[in-house]
């Protein structure tokens, strides 16, 4: 019987207009504990990023990493990018 992966792209913000963190982890409850407490040293530390306002699930990986890329590069040449 094959194995059904969780994957999830998500996003944190540092506040509302803040600075924008865009991630992929298999374990989205771990990581995101991980960037609040500071546990991995990085930007997100830097910059205070923890507050998790977007995820979504995969159990395609290719999906996952399409959408990721998506994102950055949407986040990159739009400044003013909003999250609802």
């Amino acid at each position: 019987m094959k194995t059904i992966h969780q994957y999830y792209v998500y996003i944190l913000a540092s506040k509302i207009r803040g600075t924008l963190y865009i991630g992929m982890k298999n374990d989205l409850q771990r990581r995101v504990f991980e960037h609040k407490t500071g546990l991995k040293k990085g930007f997100t530390q830097k910059y205070g990023v923890g507050k998790l306002v977007y995820f979504e699930t995969f159990q395609d990986v290719k999906m996952k990493v399409v959408l990721l890329i998506r994102l950055r590069l949407r986040s990159a040449t739009s400044p003013n990018l909003k999250i609802k």
